[in-house]
């Protein structure tokens, strides 16, 4: 790393190429052996906690969680989590779709959106988040996959497949995950190695040649010894959006071109191992890969008209982009871990050890256009064009939990964490890719981050009486953040004008907690009620160097959140619901804004309130028809009269209609942005899906199952327009298909975003650029397991 010796940091590579290596020695070991396991396989269906495809039965079945580190019915945990099924998840994926952008609105309070495509998703969970497009940027949602805390911002979009269950759990879940949690954690586990040979696969074709494999197989090495599973991804669109652009290219991006961008390949592979040696001891080994090409976000110049949000007449698949080589993006991922668990009788010990890496670039047409389409003066105008870089990125982390066995009255947890990332970042600009006299070879940073934590803690829970249980977590967490400049962007004469700093350190100290209490009022109804604190460390913005502007930071950030809910069963097991009021205030909130060169800024508010419910229900009315539905409403707002935020400013002229008070500032202006919502936060989302299997006389069923999402109100931006907002959005889809006796397979057609509905899901300001969903994707699909 940066700052040691040459022979230090050789030895440091080599290290890293060892590990890399031995990942790669573990795939390829697994795909070696997968031959030998599926020889005698014939074709069945998958089984999960929640079923989507399974036959019909009378009731509803449990569903199990690990909200809490350990396996509990979600009926009976004390905090409101949400739950998607791995089959629930490959249907909105069947069409191509990112596994983590498509679970937006699919669980209530739970929002995910990108503008930097597949390799940079942001969450938001009860509006809490962080629009930062910035590669070091921290967010208060925390993703982790079986075990794993995924802290960067790549490491966050690797996909799920393979998936057993999705828990989103909201509201801060400081004690048992730690800082950066205040909005909430989304946790996926995926299918495990077992000690029966168990396989599924998923796989679809659709429009642009859009190609979807997800498919697991596993089973015993070595009978009640050694398991294994293999796991693998695989998602490709062929490039669909033309660059209409006919003019001169100042970086020589080949124009006009058809098809030119909007494809992606994704390819992603996981192993498995689980290890038995007796009743005591299991040791489960994981090492996974991920190969990814494919485009960075597509913005859309002009798309937005001063005084409206409409964009239906912008094509979804034309571009004019006269800069950036069709947006390439690109990024491989390896990573591993081992779990190690010792059962003594009374207690376990569970160590989990993890190690995760990445490098790739994201280069974009920033924007969304063609100067020369619109001049100022004559003269072509408003040129943009960036890359952001991860030379290299190592995460490592340990977690040590001792948790005593679950039952009875009593139950406790404790243990300790330690964190440690580390990578080398680059921002490009435009002079750098500019042919001719125009280039700045100069004209780019480097950036050293590195972010430590620490942290302890612990839970309890006791039940006081009869059917009323206590339950107490803590934790008292350091984090540490530093940011270095290597270097700066200078002229192309090699002169020096950078004059911030090049040097900052972040660090706080702080515990978190939270309390609840659980009342079984009946076997079918729960009632329960948590209050608890987190924070979010605090945060550098080194990028802005890029532009010769000083670093910007934020402290930590608090919350103090109070939720209620009731979880019940009714009408013999056929109905579900579950509900949650909450309610919850930001202290210091971490904000990002941009500068006059659309910049990301970071700055704290003094604080944000909030308040709204989620609903969830689950009916069978009759056992051949499932209905399902999702309810979630918000009302938050920014309270700090003294921030203002810059509005959408190009050439000193504001070009939106901005709703809030505003100020001059030189040539700037900037909005009051005191009272208004937290962006990304829909004020209301609702989803719903419907399933009805027709028996046949074969023992087969025929089906059909649609899925619908309509979104409320949302912000896009921290200050008030008419342009930079949405509300109703809304995407549906459609599977008809039949399912083999004894569920041996399913063959479906399907249709995703199935009306075809061009959705503003970002903009880009000052370009009054809009970036859409995805396109309608009509396609078949066949899933099923083989024995």
């Amino acid at each position: 790393m940066c700052g040691r010796s040459s022979g230090t940091a050789a030895h440091d590579w080599g290290i890293k190429t060892l590990k890399i290596s031995v990942v790669k020695s573990a795939l390829m070991l697994g795909v070696a052996l997968g031959p030998v396991l599926c020889g005698s396989a014939a074709f069945a269906q998958d089984a999960a906690p929640v079923q989507t495809q399974a036959a019909p039965e009378e009731g509803l079945g449990d569903i199990v969680v690990t909200a809490e580190r350990r396996s509990e019915n979600l009926q009976k945990v004390p905090l409101s989590v949400g739950v998607a099924s791995g089959d629930a998840l490959r249907t909105y994926t069947s069409g191509g779709d990112d596994t983590l952008l498509a679970l937006s609105g699919r669980v209530p309070g739970l929002y995910v959106e990108s503008t930097t495509g597949r390799i940079f998703p942001r969450f938001y969970i009860r509006g809490l988040g962080n629009i930062d497009f910035y590669l070091g940027a921290s967010q208060p949602v925390t993703i982790i996959q079986d075990d794993v805390i995924l802290e960067h911002v790549v490491l966050k979009s690797n996909p799920v497949y393979d998936v057993r269950q999705v828990e989103v759990l909201r509201g801060p879940q400081g004690s048992l995950f730690g800082r950066n949690t205040t909005a909430g954690i989304i946790k996926f586990d995926t299918i495990k190695p077992s000690n029966d040979f168990e396989s599924r696969a998923s796989a679809s074709v659709g429009s642009y040649n859009s190609v979807n494999l997800d498919a697991g197989v596993g089973g015993p090495l070595i009978k009640d010894l050694l398991s294994i599973r293999l796991s693998t991804l695989i998602q490709h669109r062929e490039n669909y959006v033309d660059n209409r652009f006919a003019g001169v290219s100042a970086d020589n991006t080949a124009t006009p071109r058809k098809d030119a961008m909007g494809g992606f390949d994704d390819r992603n592979v996981r192993v498995q191992l689980a290890l038995t040696p007796g009743e005591r001891f299991t040791l489960d080994l994981s090492g996974h890969a991920r190969w990814y090409d494919g485009t960075s976000t597509l913005f859309h110049r002009g798309a937005l008209k001063k005084g409206s949000n409409d964009v239906s007449a912008e094509p979804r698949n034309v571009v004019s982009y006269d800069e950036a080589n069709d947006n390439p993006q690109s990024y491989n991922t390896y990573g591993g871990s081992v779990r190690a668990t010792y059962d003594f009788g009374p207690a376990a010990l569970t160590s989990i050890t993890a190690y995760e890496t990445t490098s790739g670039f994201s280069r974009g047409d920033t924007d969304g256009g063609a100067a020369a389409n619109f001049p100022v003066g004559g003269q072509p105008n408003g040129f943009g064009q960036s890359q952001g870089q991860i030379r290299d990125l190592d995460q490592w982390s340990q977690e040590v939990r001792l948790a005593g066995t679950p039952g009875g009255r009593f139950n406790w947890q404790v243990g300790g964490l330690y964190f440690d990332t580390r990578d080398i970042t680059d921002f490009y600009q435009r002079g750098f890719f500019l042919t001719g006299t125009a280039r700045n070879p100069n004209n780019w940073v480097r950036l050293h981050n590195v972010n430590t934590s620490w942290a302890g803690f612990g839970q309890v829970s006791y039940e006081l009486v009869d059917k009323l249980t206590l339950t107490v977590g803590g934790r008292i967490t350091e984090d540490k953040k530093r940011t270095q400049l290597l270097k700066t962007a200078d002229t192309a004469a090699g002169v020096v004008t950078y004059r911030g700093r090049t040097d900052v350190t972040l660090k706080a100290t702080k515990p978190s907690w939270d309390a609840s209490l659980l009342y079984q009022a009946s076997p079918d109804v729960s009632l329960y009620t948590r209050v608890a604190e987190g924070f979010r460390g605090p945060t550098i913005q080194g990028r802005s160097a890029v532009f010769n502007s000083d670093f910007t930071t934020a402290k930590s950030e608090t919350i103090l959140s109070w939720e209620g809910g009731v979880k019940s069963r009714l009408l013999n097991n056929t109905l579900s619901l579950n509900a949650t009021v909450f309610a919850y205030r930001v202290k210091d909130i971490q904000l990002n804004g941009n500068d006059v060169n659309g910049n990301g800024v970071l700055f704290n508010a003094d604080k944000a309130d909030a308040y709204g419910m989620e609903a969830e229900a689950n009916w069978k009315p009759v056992p051949n028809l499932t209905l399902g539905a999702g309810l979630s409403l918000l009302h938050s707002k920014i309270r700090d009269k003294n921030v203002y935020a810059q509005v959408c400013i190009l050439n000193g002229v504001v070009v939106c209609t901005v709703e809030d008070p505003t100020i001059k500032v030189g040539a700037n202006t900037f909005a009051q942005i005191d009272g208004n919502p937290l962006p990304n936060a829909p004020e209301y989302n609702v989803d719903l899906t419907a399933r009805y299997d027709q028996p046949l006389g074969n023992g087969g069923r025929a089906f059909i199952a649609g899925d619908f999402n309509i979104q409320g109100y949302t912000q896009f931006v921290l200050y008030k327009t008419k342009e930079f907002t949405a509300n109703g959005n809304f995407e549906g889809g459609l599977k008809i298909g039949y399912a083999a006796p004894d569920d041996a397979y399913e063959f479906a057609v399907f249709a995703r975003n199935i009306t075809g509905e061009k959705n503003l899901k970002g903009v880009i300001e000052n370009y009054m650029a809009a970036v859409f969903n995805e396109p309608r994707i009509i396609g078949v699909s066949l899933s099923g397991k083989f024995r």
